[in-house]
């Protein structure tokens, strides 16, 4: 009897393997793999699930180039979230050094940051590496949880005040940015000496302080475009940002800091010239502010 002891117990122990054999396989190769699991988390409720020309979501965290870099960073902060640690593949000779250009360069990280919801947009991005390709971005984000909590709530106020879902689109963004202009002043002292005592480089400083510079209308009225499920990013010139808008099959430029303009007479004017325009009228209305990549934001070119 003793004889058939071991060969019955191989038997078992084989067809054990046999049935977790993809198991196995997995196991052994996460242990042979010289670089941990990335941790993915779930989105945060601001997260936009568009593909842009110059910016997309991705699954894929393991970067071989440069454009799946700056991918990897959009969804980053895209998805709101807080710390993320990825790795450069071996194969891909250049990745730190692309990074470290990458997060080196506020233009590039500005550009990226107008294609995300204001709520997951940085304040700071602090970006660490080693020899061995490990990467960790830490977001510092430009709105604390209290200043959410309030905007929504006043956001919600004025749509149940102002909008009825008799309204189409355009009518909804029309009453938005007229409100916005109504109920916000234009913050010279920031915009000539970089103090304030506002926010008013951000939808707090406009929708519950009342004074605002570019970022602020251009935060604020993305807050409702995105609440009214309407295509948008920002746009940034060198000096400048306003909204770009998708509606009725075309992106057209949205710009409320000058159509709330700051009048020597002291008296407050409220603009349709800057109102849903293409590119070719914005040209006619302003050659310098509005001058933009087109490269990065090649949808309105």
């Amino acid at each position: 009897m003793k004889r058939f002891i071991l060969p019955t117990i191989l038997i078992i122990i084989l067809f054990i393997v046999y049935l977790n054999i993809d198991f196995l396989t997995n196991t052994f190769a996460d242990i042979l793999e010289s670089k941990p699991k990335i941790v993915i988390n779930p989105a945060n409720n601001y997260a936009k699930n568009y593909k842009f020309n110059y910016v997309e979501p991705t699954n894929e965290f393991t970067p071989y180039s440069y454009q799946e870099l700056i991918n990897i960073i959009y969804t980053v902060l895209n998805n709101g979230w807080d710390n993320f640690t990825f790795y450069c593949p071996d194969e891909y000779k250049t990745c730190i050094n692309d990074l470290k250009n990458i997060s080196e360069n506020e233009v590039l990280l500005t550009h990226i940051n107008n294609y995300v919801h204001p709520y997951n947009s940085f304040k700071n991005i602090k970006t660490t590496y080693d020899n061995e390709g490990e990467v960790n971005l830490k977001i510092t984000k430009l709105y604390s949880k209290e200043e959410i909590k309030k905007i929504n709530q006043k956001v919600e106020n004025i749509i149940n005040e102002n909008i009825n879902s008799s309204m189409n689109d355009e009518e909804k963004i029309k009453i938005i940015h007229d409100y916005i202009i109504n109920n916000t002043k234009y913050d010279s002292l920031k915009n000539d000496t970089g103090e304030s005592e506002y926010k008013s480089n951000t939808a707090y400083g406009a929708l519950i302080e009342h004074y605002a510079v570019c970022g602020g209308y251009s935060d604020a009225m993305e807050i409702f475009l995105n609440k009214f499920n309407i295509k948008n990013f920002k746009i940034a010139s060198q000096t400048h940002v306003w909204n770009a808008v998708y509606l009725n099959n075309k992106w057209l430029h949205l710009d409320l800091t000058w159509d709330d303009p700051v009048a020597s007479d002291g008296n407050d004017y409220l603009l349709h010239s800057f109102f849903l325009i293409d590119t070719t009228n914005l040209k006619k209305q302003d050659t310098t502010n509005h001058e933009f990549d087109t490269n990065v934001y090649s949808e309105i070119k």
